[in-house]
């Protein structure tokens, strides 16, 4: 094809085509909320709308290419194209329900939720939608309440995040035949951090065993939570009492994705001290690279303490947890709700909790909140703002930069001070015993950089958007932390987009901007970036 005198050489049909079947299958998660809706008899039409559109709008754009041939320069499309395309899809629920649509009278159970809501326009619902399967958890739903959602679609806003923390390409990667050549480059550009471990011959098989292990662990959470529930209830002890079979499945889903949205407005603050103190285990556990799992389930247990990467997350995650309970321990961060267990400052075990809960919540991207950390010393929270740029581990569902680069980075400048004073030694970088290649080194300078570039350009256009279009007024922090937890798929920032707090106050285009900080943050940037430059397009 020749589009103003050069060639175009990228199969776009191909590309869209492939989205397409990724989308048309979309149709099957979206039966869970249904069922939800039929259960609990609301939001059912919602739901039938959803998979009716979304089904024919995948048999569609599949219909432009019956026998697609995929390369390196259609897999990037396809792969920023799927993530975008199913944002857009899931946001037809919040579009349905906010707006009171389709309205049947006559049968009750198929009532869909009336009146407008914060998700009734298509900016904030694509927000809602593209955090989700970003697992970001930043939120514009003003009321989180089932008096003003349905379950049904609370659900969904639940299982967004579960389907996009291990990747929705690698989930159609393992399920799909015609994704099966090419799956092993789909899977490295969607993948978080620096490549995928490939466990089996066949990366089909790969992307399975990687779903087996999240999807385990996933169910594991969810039968101890519920688990509480029902031992407090049979030992007449309050346990867990607001953790229901509905919040157990809903907090499993959006804990191993490291997304951290919860149908209760107050996130785990709501919940007894006990399930805080479970949840945590899972959370490190999301950020944990999971080809370990799958050592560990094939008769390799060692892998854990082998793997330089786990080392050093643990510890970067003991030395910030330490830090921070001395700085609640002895400072500000007193329960400010009925809902919290006692006093932060001078109990050690409420201060403990709270810190080891927030440094995993936010290094592992996770974003849920134990209490109000806006309450916390301006100390405690400039480490929490550090720990949005350290990230969980490669091939884990956390974002951010990710523990393996910092580590990386550390080991190459330890280097560089050695070959100062020994400018003839031969040195590499090693990690675990094996040498990082010079091209992978260079990588990893040059994403941590643009990362940070991207950081600091976004940072001033939302101060400037904000200021230009009647939005909040913000200071340095809360735009600083607001585009931290959208580019790296934290969630929650500080003060006015604090975990209690939320990001409807921000007008249209911030929003947009966020929606787009979100995208390429959870694809690494580069995937997205490359589509801009002509090079990729017609070299």
């Amino acid at each position: 094809m020749n589009v103003v005198g050069w060639r175009l050489r990228v199969d776009w049909r191909a590309s869209v085509s492939l989205v397409g079947s990724v989308l048309k299958w979309l149709a099957v998660p979206l039966v869970f909320p249904l069922l939800v809706g039929l259960y609990y008899g609301e939001g059912v039409v919602t739901f039938l709308v959803t998979i009716a559109v979304t089904a024919t709008v995948g048999w569609l754009l599949e219909r432009l290419d019956p026998d697609p041939d995929m390369g390196a320069r259609e897999g990037f499309l396809m792969v920023a194209l799927t993530w975008l395309a199913v944002s857009i899809v899931g946001s037809l629920p919040y579009l349905v329900a906010g707006n009171g649509l389709l309205v049947v009278e006559t049968f009750p159970y198929l009532v869909v939720e009336s009146g407008p809501s914060t998700l009734s326009t298509p900016v904030n619902a694509l927000f809602e939608s593209m955090s989700g399967f970003t697992t970001t958890g930043a939120t514009v739903m003003g009321d989180i309440s089932f008096e003003t959602h349905s379950r049904a679609v609370m659900m969904w806003r639940q299982q967004t995040q579960w389907l996009g923390g291990m990747g929705i390409v690698v989930l159609a990667v393992a399920i799909l035949p015609e994704l099966s050549v090419g799956g092993a480059q789909l899977m490295d550009t969607e993948a978080p951090g620096p490549g995928i471990q490939k466990l089996t011959p066949r990366i089909a098989e790969t992307a399975r065993a990687l779903w087996r292990a999240y999807l385990g662990i996933t169910a594991l959470e969810m039968l101890l939570l519920y688990g509480l529930h029902v031992a407090g209830g049979v030992l007449g002890t309050p346990l867990a009492p607001e953790m229901t079979l509905y919040n157990a499945v809903a907090h499993g889903f959006t804990t191993m994705a490291t997304g951290g949205f919860s149908p209760e407005a107050r996130s785990i603050e709501a919940f007894s001290a006990v399930v805080q103190w479970v949840i945590i285990p899972f959370m490190v556990a999301a950020g944990t690279n999971f080809a370990l799992f799958w050592h560990a389930l094939n008769g390799e247990p060692r892998r854990f303490l082998e793997d330089a990467e786990f080392r050093f997350y643990v510890g970067v995650l003991g030395v910030l947890s330490a830090v921070l309970t001395v700085l609640l321990f002895v400072g500000p961060g007193i329960a400010t709700t009925p809902e919290q267990v006692g006093p932060v400052a001078g109990n050690f075990e409420s201060a403990a909790r709270h810190a080891i809960f927030q440094v995993v919540s936010i290094i592992t991207t996770t974003g849920y909140a134990s209490m109000d950390f806006n309450t916390w010393s301006a100390g405690a929270q400039y480490l929490l703002l550090v720990g949005m740029f350290v990230g969980g581990s490669a091939g884990s569902t956390g974002g951010a930069i990710k523990i393996v680069r910092w580590y990386v980075i550390l080991k190459s400048l330890k280097r560089e001070l050695f070959t100062t004073v020994h400018p003839e030694a031969v040195r590499p970088v090693r990690i675990g015993g094996r040498a990082v290649d010079e091209r992978a080194l260079r990588g990893i300078y040059v994403f941590t950089l643009l990362y940070l570039v991207i950081f600091f350009v976004a940072t001033f256009l939302v101060f400037v958007d904000a200021e230009r279009a009647g939005g909040p007024a913000l200071n340095l922090l809360e735009s600083m932390s607001a585009v931290a937890a959208t580019l790296g798929n934290v969630g929650p920032g500080f003060q006015l987009v604090g975990p209690m707090n939320s990001y409807l106050p921000f007008p249209p285009t911030t929003k947009l901007l966020m929606v787009a900080l979100m995208w390429i943050g959870r694809l690494e940037i580069l995937p997205v970036l490359v589509l801009l430059t002509p090079a990729y397009w017609r070299s």
